[in-house]
C-alpha cells in the first residue's frame, strides 16, 4: 500500500507516510531527486528522520518530479504532501479545468472544502513494509460556516463576472477559492452589491487545528481560541501558534516611557547564546529518559575489579584463527559476562507490566548497546543474544555499532531491549549512573580501564583495573538479586575461565 492521492489522471501526490508506531510528524534530512529528474516505482527520493529513526523514502510510481513541497530541514506532519510527480510528462502544460458556471465553481469550492474537513476518511497508508498505523474511523464535522462563507464569495464573484470571458472568470473563482488576488478582467458594469466576508469566524467555536498543532499550542501554553488562523478554510497552522507564542509577550507588557539618558559610546553586542531545536532522535531521548527516571525506582550499584586476565584474553583472541576478521575488544567479553550472570541469575531478565500489575520474566536477552550517533544517543539491541556463540555475539556488536554510526537503525532494533550495557569508558570516565532505557530492568556501565596499583598475591602492582555500576529497577529487582548480578559479572572478567565454568 502507499500513500498517494491523485490529482487527475495526470499528476499524483505522494503523502509522508507513518513510518513506525504511530509517530505524527518526521523531518526532510535529505532529497535524493530534483524538479524535473525521471523516477521509477520503487526509487528512494528521501531521507526522513523521525523521533526513533532516519529512514529512505520510495516513491511508488513512475513519472518526472514537478514539485518538491518542502525544503530540506522541514519538519512535516504524517499526511502532508511532500512531493507531485508528473506521470506523463510528454503531454505537454497542463490545462486548468474549464468553470463555465457558478454552479459549477461552487460545486468545486464544495468539494474542496469537505476533503480538507475530513482528511482522516482516506486513513494513513504506509509505504515500508512493517511500518505503519490503521486506517482511523474518526470523522471530523464539515465546516458548515466556512462553506456558506465560500459560497457567499463564489456567488458575488458569479454576479460581478457574468459578462467577463470565461477563462478570465474560472482564474478569478480559482484565485479566490486559493486567498489570492484574481487577474485583471474587462471593464463590465454591474450593479453595487455588498461583499460577504469569507470564512466567517463563529463565536464559541471550536478552532480548528489538527492534532500535532494542537499538542504543538498544548505544550507550549498557547490558547488556540486566541489564535488568528491563516491556514485554508480558517485551519490553525503551526506557524500560527508560533507567531501568536511570540506576540503573546510584546502584548502582554506595553512599553512604559523611559528617561532620557546621555548619550553613551556604543558597545558591539556579541551573542552568547546558541539555541538548539530539540526534535529527532534527540527529543524522543529527552522525553523517554525523564518517563524512565519518574516511572522506575532506580537504584545504582557499584564495584571495582581487577581485569587483567580479561585484558589478556582480548590480545589472545585478537591472535586466535577462529575470530580471524573480528572485532575483539573488552566490550566483548562484558557481553559475553553479562550473559552468563543472567543465566545465573534469571530473575533480573524481567520486565513490568503495569496494568496487570505482574512481572514478566523473559527467557530471553535482547542485549542493548548505547550508540553515540550525530543525532543523538540511541539504544539499538542484539536479539536473542545469549543464543549466540562469541564469534555470533562479536560480527552482531560490530554491525550494530557501523549501521548506528551511519544513521541506519531501524526503529524494529531498538524496541523490545531488556538489559543494556553503555561504555562510559570510551570517553575516559570512571563511572556513572545510568539511566534504565524504558521498559527494561537493568543497564551496566563500564568505566575506563586503567593501569593501577593493585594488591595481587600479596604485592601491590600495576593491574588493569576498572569500575562496574548498574543501575535496574527495584520494582523487580531487589538489593539482593542486584548485588548478586552485579557481583557474578565483576567474577566473570576477573578470572574470565569462569566462560567456561559457568555457563
Amino acid at each position: 500500500m502507499t500513500s498517494t492521492a491523485n490529482t487527475g489522471q495526470r499528476f499524483r501526490e505522494f503523502k509522508m507516510p507513518d513510518v513506525g508506531e504511530g509517530l505524527t510528524e518526521a523531518e526532510i534530512l535529505k532529497w535524493y531527486v530534483n524538479v524535473g529528474d525521471t523516477v521509477t516505482d520503487g526509487q528512494v527520493v528521501c531521507e526522513v528522520e523521525t523521533a526513533k529513526a532516519a529512514v529512505e523514502l520510495p516513491i511508488p510510481f513512475d513519472g518526472v518530479v514537478h514539485e518538491l513541497r518542502f525544503p530540506e530541514g522541514t519538519t512535516v506532519d504524517v499526511g502532508q504532501v511532500i512531493i507531485s510527480v508528473d506521470t506523463q510528462p510528454g503531454a505537454g502544460p497542463a490545462e486548468e479545468a474549464p468553470a463555465s458556471t457558478a454552479a459549477h465553481a461552487e460545486k468545486s469550492a464544495a468539494s474542496a472544502l469537505a476533503e480538507e474537513a475530513e482528511p482522516e476518511q482516506q486513513g494513513r497508508q504506509a509505504v515500508l513494509v512493517g511500518y505503519g498505523a490503521a486506517p482511523s474511523s474518526t470523522k471530523r464535522r464539515p465546516r458548515k460556516a466556512a462553506a456558506t462563507g465560500t459560497r457567499a464569495v463564489v456567488h458575488e464573484q458569479a454576479g460581478a463576472c457574468a459578462a467577463a470571458p470565461q477563462a478570465t472568470f474560472a482564474a478569478g473563482i480559482q484565485a479566490e477559492l486559493n486567498g489570492h488576488a484574481a487577474p485583471a478582467a474587462p471593464v463590465v458594469p454591474a450593479p453595487a452589491a455588498p461583499v460577504a466576508p469569507a470564512a466567517p469566524v463563529v463565536p464559541g467555536a471550536r478552532p480548528l487545528a489538527k492534532p500535532p498543532v494542537r499538542k504543538l499550542a498544548k505544550d507550549l501554553g498557547v490558547d488556540l481560541a486566541a489564535v488568528t488562523p491563516t491556514g485554508p478554510g480558517g485551519v490553525v497552522t503551526r506557524e500560527d501558534v508560533h507567531a501568536a507564542l511570540t506576540a503573546a509577550p510584546a502584548a502582554a507588557e506595553p512599553v512604559a516611557p523611559q528617561p532620557v539618558a546621555p548619550a553613551a559610546p556604543a558597545v558591539a553586542q556579541v551573542a552568547r547564546e546558541t539555541r538548539i531545536p530539540v526534535k529527532g532522535v534527540r527529543k524522543a531521548t529527552a522525553q523517554a529518559m525523564v518517563a524512565s527516571a519518574f516511572t522506575a525506582p532506580h537504584v545504582t550499584e557499584f564495584v571495582t575489579v581487577d581485569v587483567t586476565r580479561t585484558m589478556k584474553l582480548v590480545q589472545k583472541l585478537k591472535d586466535d584463527p577462529d575470530m580471524a576478521g573480528l572485532r575483539v575488544n573488552p566490550l566483548l567479553l562484558v557481553a559475553k559476562a553479562l550473559l552468563v550472570a543472567i543465566k545465573r541469575n534469571p530473575d533480573v531478565n524481567a520486565a513490568w507490566d503495569e496494568e496487570n500489575q505482574e512481572i514478566v520474566r523473559k527467557d530471553y536477552v535482547n542485549l542493548g548497546i548505547a550508540a553515540a550517533t550525530p543525532r543523538g544517543l540511541i539504544v539499538p539491541n542484539i536479539k536473542e543474544a545469549q543464543a549466540k556463540t562469541l564469534p555470533e555475539l562479536s560480527q552482531a556488536l560490530a554491525d550494530l555499532v557501523t549501521t548506528a554510526r551511519e544513521g541506519k537503525t531501524s526503529p524494529t532494533a531498538m524496541s523490545g531491549g531488556t538489559v543494556t550495557i553503555t561504555n562510559v569508558g570510551v570517553f575516559g570516565v570512571d563511572t556513572g549512573t545510568p539511566i534504565l532505557n524504558p521498559g527494561e530492568s537493568a543497564i551496566l556501565a563500564v568505566g575506563a580501564i586503567k593501569l593501577q596499583p593493585w594488591v595481587h598475591k600479596g604485592k601491590v602492582k600495576p593491574r588493569h583495573v576498572t569500575t562496574l555500576a548498574l543501575s535496574f529497577d527495584h520494582r523487580l529487582v531487589d538489593g539482593e538479586l542486584g548485588s548478586k548480578f552485579l557481583a557474578d559479572i565483576a567474577a566473570v572478567l576477573e578470572n574470565p575461565q569462569r566462560l567456561i565454568t559457568w555457563a
